[in-house]
């Protein structure tokens, strides 16, 4: 669109319908805030008359359009000011105020409200640069004078109508975001107060009072905080009423306006000493909306609003000097305690039949509810320590030893969360109180699933704590045990059992035949889903992992030969998706067992600060695990004979064995032979990503052990050559095996780069490999790739064969950076290849420098859109960095804006 046509674009769309007369509207705005440099001056004058013409003609037509208009208007006013159109708002002002056209006085005086309401909404959202921002920012502050007794009077004239006084308040939600100074409108904010008497302009008023009081510019007017505490006060009697009558809107807007004033100048406020009594009073309302009558979400929707300002407050009492923080926690320590009662009142659950009636959105709704109360019961014990603790024990005392019927199961179980949201996250070993609380515990009377749950995650809770009393794990660990048959309650228990297995388990020996027996048969009896199940079997791991090892052995049996002889049976069926599903099932309770399962820690963790109750002695005699292995191993085989088709399957066999290397490390060294040749057997047959990660875990671990090396070369050479045949026949089908297999080269550069001296090895193969890696789409693969090519290029002087495919070859390596650099890669991978780039400068610097003039030298590479002397630059810039990789990065970050024609754009400022 010329600018011509833009000066007249709407005036020959004023008949048309409203949807062309909206698209006309849209895109005279869009020439204006985006290409605001191709309208000539001598134009401006014009479009500004013509704008106030339309806005004035649409005045009483359609809404969207005169929205749109006034949007363009206000655009253009922001790009002029302040030099082009000095005084902007108060000539708008004076426009519509004049007497005259067809247009009656209360259709202008809402174009007017709407033009004011969008100029700020314009400004926040406009295109305009840095510099210009703050001096449009500062011409609009001034315009406020102009703008302020138009509002004021408008919302205090009795005739005005509702809808103009809506307006009205809608713009001073506006234009209180350019930080318009809080003792500016004040007026404004006491009319808008008043404004919250009339039901139709209740929630735009709620609107402006938390805008204009949010304004963090705010809190430097004192004397007008001041005036608003009574204001905010004055509410109470509404608040109270609207509660009483079931009106959530009403009361949820009142406790906006509260908390807003608390939260955010809670601290001015604070230190307002004379007026300490009315802030403690706002304190006490913002309670009451804490407290508010109903349960969250169902009946009310407002209680949540407020746990910020609870956390606000105690840190600005907190962040006092001490003598000074000491008077304020007398007044307030009380508020504390009688918030932590209200917040486990909150905390509730609502009577069973309620609750059965509730959707499965309240439910967990009210779940995150009372997380956030959690959070925010761990937050206040900083400020009122054991005595928080003490607090709740004696609650709980005299709940489980009332004798009367009317104490509810939901009070114990709010109580029992208190404990439970501190114990989780605070040392509590030190309390005096934990020993009664656990001795409470077993007198609980549990009817309820709720209850039982809440029970259990306290248990957890305090496993480190029983771990330091374990004279006290006999009175909770039968209450878990009991649980574990219960599948309502699957989660808690088996997390709480894992919790005091990992933490107790060098005193669990006395009870490890129990656990095991009733996990065995929990497990049998298919009570818990499956990700409880691998819980479960972690559980045991940690227990297994204290006991000596005849009598790990022996569990390990009991508890693994049914798993055994069912796997048997599968590996004999003809593969079909149920039993599918029960092989990697098995495999999976075999890899959860192992992951945990781990006596080598039994030296470590009984050394010299360990109690000597607690001490264990070596083990002897090859590693639990390993034999279970040595003895399935046949079958594992079997399994994968059938199901080598099934990348599931080979996944779930692989985790075996990584999660087994993962934790033995080194004494997993008897199965390294076998496994490596099962390996190389696998990955020959049907190539999978799964397979090379697990030989990347075994390099990692065994390439360096001379016992160890022969199989390892000769797996790497194996897998090596088979996804080298991929590549010939096309890889792109495969890019997770890609992947892995740059992971795996990178692996063995790094732990062993004699492997890439073997004959065997056909290392250029591997070199162009990479360097196709380099152009695949998908982004993991290309940050392997790269690590790869980083590792390969330090080896270059080190290692013969990789130091002569760099020498023959290396260029393609830079042609392919390059083109990535140049815009064949996404722009998030950038660093990855400055990183190549890097290490090719510093470890190949006098071919890099060749390579560079040469591949540079064509023209249109990497991009058409950068100039010879664009590319000279990047090439001097870059060979002259062989240090500071941070720059290079920087370098290419800025050279691959250039190449893609984004340099200087928007989208380069988020880069």
């Amino acid at each position: 669109m010329d600018p011509d046509t833009a000066a007249d674009f709407t005036v020959e769309n004023v008949e048309k319908v409203p949807e062309i007369q909206y698209f006309g509207a849209s895109a005279l705005h869009t020439k204006i805030s985006r290409y605001w440099g191709d309208i000539p001056a001598e134009q401006y004058d014009t479009l500004k008359t013509q704008l106030f013409s339309q806005i004035a003609r649409f005045a009483s037509g359609s809404k969207i359009v005169l929205t749109r208009l006034c949007v363009a208007l206000a655009s253009l006013a922001l790009n002029m000011m302040p030099e082009a159109w000095p005084g902007a708002v108060s000539e708008m002002v004076r426009m519509f105020q004049e007497e005259g056209g067809e247009v009656d006085g209360r259709a202008r005086c809402l174009a007017l409200l709407e033009l004011l309401t969008v100029l700020p909404e314009e400004f926040q959202t406009s295109r305009l640069p840095q510099y210009r921002k703050g001096q449009v920012r500062g011409a609009l502050g001034r315009e406020w004078t102009a703008v302020y007794p138009l509002l004021q009077q408008l919302l205090r004239q009795p005739d005005s109508p509702p809808l103009v006084k809506a307006r009205v308040l809608k713009c001073l939600s506006s234009w209180v975001l350019l930080d318009v100074p809080l003792n500016e409108s004040e007026g404004l904010v006491e009319a808008s107060f008043t404004a919250l008497a009339d039901p139709e302009l209740f929630d735009t008023a709620v609107e402006a009072i938390v805008n204009t009081i949010s304004q963090p510019d705010s809190q430097r007017y004192v004397n007008t905080l001041l005036k608003l505490v009574p204001q905010v006060l004055q509410l109470q009697e509404q608040l109270r009423d609207a509660v009483q009558n079931g009106d959530m809107e009403t009361s949820h807007g009142i406790c906006r306006i509260a908390v807003s004033l608390g939260e955010n100048h809670s601290r001015a406020l604070l230190e307002q000493v004379e007026h300490w009594q009315s802030f403690l009073a706002l304190v006490n309302m913002i309670m009451f909306c804490t407290g508010i009558p109903g349960h969250y979400p169902v009946n009310e929707t407002t209680s949540s609003l407020t746990l910020t300002f609870w956390y606000t407050l105690q840190d600005d009492i907190m962040s006092f000097e001490a003598e000074k923080q000491a008077v304020y926690l007398q007044v307030y320590r009380p508020v504390y305690f009688q918030l932590v009662d209200v917040l486990l009142h909150k905390a509730q659950f609502p009577t069973d039949e309620e609750y059965a009636s509730w959707s499965s959105d309240e439910k967990e709704q009210f779940r995150i509810y009372r997380v956030d109360i959690s959070d925010t019961l761990m937050y206040v014990y900083e400020m009122l320590g054991a005595e928080l603790l003490s607090n709740l024990y004696d609650k709980l005392g005299r709940l489980l030893t009332n004798t009367e019927p009317t104490t509810t199961w939901q009070h114990t179980e709010a109580l029992l969360y208190g404990f439970q949201s501190i114990a989780e996250t605070i040392d509590v070993n030190y309390s005096d109180v934990i020993p009664g609380l656990i001795g409470l515990i077993p007198r609980i009377n549990i009817n309820n699933v709720q209850l039982a749950d809440t029970v259990m995650f306290t248990i957890g809770a305090l496993a480190e704590w029983l771990a330091d009393h374990p004279v006290m794990l006999s009175s909770v660990l039968p209450l878990v045990l009991q649980a574990l048959g219960n599948p309502d309650l699957s989660v808690s228990s088996v997390s709480t059992l894992k919790k005091i297995c990992r933490e107790c388990k060098y005193d669990l020996p006395p009870y490890a035949n129990n656990i095991v027996a009733v996990s065995q048969e929990v497990l049998i009896k298919q009570i818990h889903k499956t990700s409880q199940c691998m819980w479960l079997m972690q559980a045991l791991g940690f227990l297994l992992s204290a006991l000596p090892v005849e009598e790990i052995l022996r569990n390990l049996h009991s508890l693994i030969t049914p798993y055994i002889q069912q796997l048997e049976k599968l590996a004999g069926e003809t593969p079909n998706p149920s039993n599918k599903l029960a092989i990697i099932h098995i495999l999976g309770l075999l890899s959860n067992l192992f992951t945990t399962l781990d006596i080598t820690k039994q030296e470590e963790e009984s050394g010299e600060n360990a109690p000597p109750i607690k001490s264990v002695p070596p083990q002897t005699g090859p590693n639990p695990v390993v034999v279970v292995l040595q003895q399935v191993f046949a079958l594992i085989q079997t399994v994968l004979s059938k199901w080598l088709n099934d990348s599931q399957v080979v996944e779930a066999v692989c985790a075996i064995f990584e999660k087994s290397v993962k934790t033995l490390l080194h004494d997993f060294a008897p199965m390294v032979s076998q496994l490596s040749e099962m390996l190389g057997q696998m990955y020959s047959t049907i190539p999978q990503a799964s397979a090379l990660d697990l030989t990347r875990q075994m390099v990692h671990i065994f390439a360096s052990e001379t016992n160890h090396f022969p199989p390892i070369k000769a797996l790497f050479e194996l897998v090596t050559s088979v996804t080298l045949t991929i590549f010939q026949q096309g890889p792109r089908d495969h890019p997770d095996i890609v992947d892995s297999f740059m992971q795996l080269q990178a692996q063995a550069l790094k732990r062993k780069p004699d492997l890439f001296l073997s004959e065997s090895l056909d290392v250029k193969a591997v070199f162009h490999c990479g360097v196709l890696s380099l152009k695949f789409p998908e982004g993991p693969t290309v940050k392997s790739t790269c690590f790869f090519f980083t590792e390969l290029i330090a080896h270059c002087a080190d290692v013969p064969p990789v130091g002569q495919v760099l020498q023959e070859d290396g260029k393609l390596l830079l042609l392919a950076v390059l083109e990535a650099i140049g815009g064949q890669s996404s722009r998030s991978l950038m660093d990855q290849f400055a990183e190549v780039l890097f290490c090719l400068n510093k470890h190949c610097f006098a071919l890099l420098t060749v390579w560079l003039k040469e591949a540079l030298r064509s023209p249109g590479f990497p991009s058409s859109r950068v100039s010879d002397e664009q590319k000279d630059t990047f090439s001097q810039q870059v060979l002259r960095e062989r240090v500071n990789k941070r720059r290079v990065k920087d370098i290419v970050k800025e050279f691959t804006l250039v190449c893609r024609g984004l340099h200087g754009t928007e989208y380069a400022a988020d880069y």
